[in-house]
C-alpha cells in the first residue's frame, strides 16, 4: 500500500473549516464573558457552532480512520513523533469532549440546546446546579486548553513550514504547490 504524502481533499476541508470555526467558537466564548450587551446573541452563535463542531469531529475521525494520514519525515526524532500523535489525541479529544461537556452542562441547568428552528436536543444529564457549575468551569478549563494546544500545534505547523521544510505543512495546506499536484 503506498501512502500519499498529502491529506485526501475531505480531510483538508475538515480541518481548515474547523480550525475557523473552532476559533471563532474560542473569540465567541471569551466574549460571551465580557459581554452582557451581547450575551444573547452570542449564546446563539455558540450552542448550534458548538453541534457543527461535533459533528464536524465525528466526520473528520471516520475519514481519518478510513484514510489514514501520510506517514511523518523519516528523519523526525522519536519524541517529536510521540508528541504530534498525543497533541492530535488531545485536539480530537477536545473536539470532541468540548460540545459535549457544553450539551451537558445546559442540560444540567435545563437550558434547551436548540439546535434550528424548533429542533431541541435532549437533556444527557439530569438538572443540577452544583453539577452545571462543576461543567461549567471545566468547559471553561478544556477551552484555555484547546487554545494552548492550538498554539502549539501552529508553532508545530510553522517549524516544519519553515525551519525543517520536510512536506509536513504543505500536506495539510489549502493550497496546492507544483509539487503537490496529482496528489489529492
Amino acid at each position: 500500500m503506498t501512502h500519499s504524502t498529502h491529506f485526501d481533499r475531505p480531510a483538508r476541508l475538515l480541518h481548515w473549516s474547523m480550525a475557523l470555526l473552532i476559533l471563532a467558537m474560542l473569540f465567541i466564548g471569551v466574549a460571551m464573558v465580557t459581554s452582557l450587551a451581547d450575551y444573547g446573541t452570542l449564546v446563539a452563535l455558540h450552542r448550534p457552532l458548538g453541534l457543527l463542531i461535533l459533528l464536524l469531529a465525528v466526520l473528520r475521525l471516520a475519514n481519518r480512520w478510513h484514510r489514514p494520514p501520510p506517514p511523518l519525515p523519516a528523519d523526525l526524532p522519536p519524541w517529536q513523533r510521540r508528541a504530534a500523535h498525543a497533541s492530535h489525541v488531545a485536539l480530537y479529544g477536545l473536539m470532541l469532549a468540548m460540545p459535549l461537556i457544553g450539551w451537558a452542562m445546559l442540560s444540567a441547568a435545563r437550558i434547551p440546546v436548540v439546535v434550528v428552528g424548533p429542533l431541541v436536543l435532549p437533556p444527557i444529564l439530569p438538572q443540577s446546579p452544583m453539577l452545571y457549575a462543576r461543567l461549567r468551569e471545566l468547559h471553561t478549563v478544556l477551552a484555555y486548553g484547546l487554545f494552548s494546544l492550538i498554539l502549539a500545534h501552529l508553532g508545530a505547523a510553522l517549524l516544519h513550514g519553515l525551519i525543517r521544510q520536510d512536506g509536513v505543512l504543505s500536506s495539510m495546506a489549502p493550497w496546492r504547490s507544483r509539487r503537490s499536484v496529482g496528489n489529492s
